[in-house]
């Protein structure tokens, strides 16, 4: 088992590059399967468990997957032997549903076993199986498995009832070669969505909207490989940009979108953060007191969602009280527990955390208990005075590449040991 050990108090200074997205290529990597001739190269693909697990659910489909290097690979779809994504891999991780939107666009048949990932609430797949349904699929769940099958698939109207990322996705995956022009109304607008819709297009799709609350998709005859790199990744920044206001410290945050990152920019600035954006990179210091805020996590362009465990970390030792009202997941709380076994005082109610700012944390054995509470429990080490040691960083591994190494070059006191 690895645990990282962490020795806080320094402030981090310096510059950090930032990785592709998670959420984009954890869905584009999938949706390479639809290119029936030639051969995908997808780069800026972040370096982390969820890809490397992607990566083997693609091989056992019958996909040669080559790595170049450790943020790109070449993916050649055209001999896909099996339509059936049934592993061990598949059931590990979430984002594997897509899978089921990808084969049905090309082969009008799936089979594909019900996906875990992180334990941060109710995650149905409702939407996505009446999306595939409206465009002309028979859907099944059965021994834990999704079997979807369709003589053809055809265009469709579809309203969704909740704005769900992933059936935003998986649905505009399967209606990339359906007959007619699909159109799906109240969409996600996350970056990740448009990164996809992008890709679908690289590749020779139709997809229009992507970003708006409208999306639509004209099916065209078949999807060729293309070159692709993925956007950079607006957690991780998100991430970053925390540690350096927690810390107190200088950090330049390298290859990003700073669009994407302005609900967290906006945030650290109401708190008296000091954020100065480039047109790639993210500056941010700390040269006063902050104050504590009320955030309330929404789908883009609101907070997000997966910032809100890290921003959890900073908000427990700023001078205050803030709330943390959580409207995406109802589960998303748990890791305040970890943060009160280092002094932090916390009280959730509901969806919503109610945090009174301590002078300080202090060390102690705590436990990554999915994967964004892993960073901000990273964060919590940072700032604690003496200490701290994480267990289950496996989750941190799924969405952070080398997280260590890249605190460590911005002077903290972290590394990874085998117990």
């Amino acid at each position: 088992m690895e645990t990282l050990i962490i020795n806080g108090g320094k402030a981090l200074q310096g510059a950090v590059e930032i990785n592709g997205a998670k959420n984009a290529a954890v869905a584009i990597l999938p949706a390479a399967i639809l290119a029936s001739e030639g051969r995908c190269i997808i780069d800026n693909i972040p370096d982390i468990e969820d890809v490397h697990c992607l990566e083997r659910i693609l091989a056992s489909l019958g996909c040669r997957v080559n790595k170049l290097n450790s943020n790109t690979l070449e993916i050649d779809a055209s001999d896909i032997t099996t339509v059936n994504a049934c592993t061990e891999d598949v059931r590990r991780m979430r984002a594997s549903y897509y899978f089921i939107g990808a084969l049905l666009a090309r082969f009008k048949k799936a089979k594909v076993e019900l996906p875990g990932g992180c334990p941060i609430g109710v995650r149905p797949i409702d939407q996505h199986i009446k999306g595939f349904e409206a465009l002309g699929a028979e859907v099944v769940i059965e021994h834990g498995a999704v079997s979807v099958n369709a003589e053809n698939l055809h265009a469709a109207n579809i309203f969704f009832d909740v704005v769900s990322v992933g059936a935003t996705i998986n649905v505009m995956i399967a209606a990339t070669m359906a007959e007619g022009t699909t159109v799906l109304e109240n969409v996600a607008k996350e970056p990740h969505v448009v990164d996809v819709a992008n890709f679908l297009n690289t590749m020779g799709a139709d997809v229009k909207g992507a970003g708006t609350d409208v999306i639509r998709v004209r099916g065209v005859k078949k999807l060729v490989g293309c070159n692709y790199s993925v956007i950079p990744d607006q957690i991780e920044a998100g991430t970053f940009m925390i540690a350096a206001a927690a810390t107190k410290g200088d950090i330049t945050i390298k290859n990003v979108i700073p669009k994407h990152l302005e609900s967290i920019s906006a945030k650290l600035m109401e708190m008296g953060a000091i954020v100065e954006e480039g047109d790639d990179s993210v500056r941010v210091t700390v040269d006063k007191p902050l104050k504590g805020v009320s955030v309330k996590t929404a789908p883009y362009p609101g907070f997000p969602t997966d910032v809100q465990q890290p921003m959890s970390t900073l908000l427990s030792i700023t001078a205050g009280r803030s709330l943390i009202a959580e409207s995406i997941w109802e589960n998303r709380h748990k890791h305040t527990d970890e943060l009160k076994k280092m002094g932090a005082e916390i009280k959730v109610e509901g969806r919503t955390a109610i945090i009174d700012g301590v002078d300080s944390l202090n060390g102690a054995k705590v436990v990554a208990t999915d994967l964004r509470a892993g960073a901000a429990m990273v964060i919590a080490g940072l700032v604690a005075k003496g200490e701290t040691e994480i267990s289950e960083i496996e989750h941190i591994d799924r969405g952070y590449p080398h997280i260590e190494d890249k605190f460590r070059a911005l002077g903290a006191d972290i590394r990874r040991i085998e117990k």
